[in-house]
């Protein structure tokens, strides 16, 4: 028994560091100033900062980048998200195009749930109402909005309604993930498709059945975030890759240098660029000041292809080997023109119908030419120069890249 409670109070003992490390800066501060003390964070530790972070002593020998850009159009802090909501509920005043209660019943169950709670009884009596549908109300509630703010909502038909034009959304509580309520949605549904019937004939533009709330939603709870007891920040790029990481890395460690007199931020992948804050300066401030920092971005050398709609994206350091090409399209014609001949006169035959068949084979616009792209204009005066359209281009690119000499890498969507 007393061996049993030994190795009980030992294993508390043990998960005490671990609860204490799982308390936020916020917490500590508070438990210090309840002791009687103050907290002096471990994290501005040079001997724990040195060890957490891998920072270079200096710049890179790295080649100069394509486009100069500023940091906070690269890269985004890590605490700044977006929060998604859901919701469902109904739109009303529709001219007639609202759900059939036949064909969708949770319309007409929710209809009746909405009077009810409103104070009118609807038992035994049966609804023909065709100007309600019900919908489904998604946001982004984005970083630390709070309570009262006001967010775009919207607003998507699941019934069989065939327009939501002209219709006003009634409340509608906004839940997210956790199931905790955290906007309210109201307000009239601006939708930019239309649908015009007659006997024999209709017409639709866009898509009638979903439209937006602009400013329809007020935040009613703000999402928790301690942006300013953050001692740690992350950016991560929008467009990984390492060599813009790195020349981040190395444009806010040369601005902190002369501003701070220490060098904080490192590279971690290439993605993720972490910076360490300065004492003194709030975390607010700090990234004011190094999200305008100008450095010089990288991409690399990609073709992007949409068959769908003939789109071609070329990069600007897509490079094609020196290759010989022949496009044409083989057009095989065949024509059927059957003949009828006519028997001898007083020879007793018969009238037949011969078959007749024409086969045509034809190549137009076959050519061969060289093709050598060492910059992008090159290539494209060169695809040009073949006089084929979108899809013969694509089908030229994806030649070139099974044959090697395509040096990026091809998407397909």
């Amino acid at each position: 028994m007393m061996r049993g409670l030994a190795l009980m109070l030992a294993a508390v003992l043990g998960l005490q560091p671990a609860l204490a490390d799982g308390l936020t800066l916020k917490a500590k501060r508070e438990l210090a100033a309840k002791n009687g003390g103050v907290y002096d964070d471990p994290e501005y530790n040079p001997a724990t900062t040195s060890r957490m972070f891998r920072v270079s002593s200096g710049p890179s020998s790295l080649p100069p980048g394509q486009v100069a850009s500023r940091i906070k159009d690269i890269a985004q802090l890590q605490s700044s998200r977006d929060n998604q909501l859901v919701g469902y509920g109904l739109v009303i005043g529709l001219a007639g195009s609202g759900d059939s209660l036949r064909n969708s019943p949770f319309t007409e169950q929710s209809i009746r749930a909405m009077l009810e709670n409103l104070g009118i009884a609807t038992e035994g009596g049966s609804a023909r109402a065709k100007n309600v549908a019900a919908v489904i109300v998604t946001a982004n509630m984005p970083p630390y909005v709070q309570s009262g703010a006001r967010i775009d909502i919207d607003v998507s038909s699941m019934g069989d309604a065939t327009s939501l034009a002209g219709g006003t959304l009634i409340m509608t509580p906004l839940k997210a993930a956790d199931g905790e309520i955290y906007a309210v949605g109201q307000g009239s549904v601006i939708v930019s498709g239309f649908t015009a019937k007659g006997q024999a004939e209709q017409l639709t533009q866009g898509v009638p059945t979903s439209g937006r709330v602009p400013n329809g939603a007020i935040v009613e709870r703000a999402v928790q975030a301690e942006f300013d007891d953050q001692a740690t920040l992350t950016l991560q790029l929008r467009n990984p890759d390492f060599s813009t990481a790195i020349r981040i890395a190395d444009a806010i460690n040369d601005y902190t240098s002369q501003r701070f007199g220490m060098r904080v931020a490192a590279e971690r992948d290439s993605r993720t660029v972490q910076i360490r804050r300065p004492k003194g300066v709030s975390a607010a401030r700090f990234y004011a000041e190094i999200e305008n920092l100008v450095v010089e971005s990288d991409t690399p050398a990609r073709v992007v292809i949409d068959e769908r709609t003939g789109t071609i994206v070329i990069g600007n350091d897509v490079k094609i080997s020196r290759v010989a090409i022949s496009h044409g399209t083989l057009t095989v014609r065949i024509t059927e023109a059957p003949r009828v001949v006519q028997p001898e006169p007083f020879s007793k035959g018969e009238t037949a119908v011969e078959p007749f068949t024409a086969i045509e084979a034809n190549r137009p616009d076959a050519r061969v030419a060289v093709l050598d792209g060492p910059d992008l204009e090159t290539l494209v005066s060169g695809l040009n120069r073949l006089g084929v359209k979108p899809d013969g281009i694509i089908a030229i690119l994806q030649g070139i890249k099974s044959a090697g000499a395509l040096q990026a890498d091809l998407v397909l969507q």
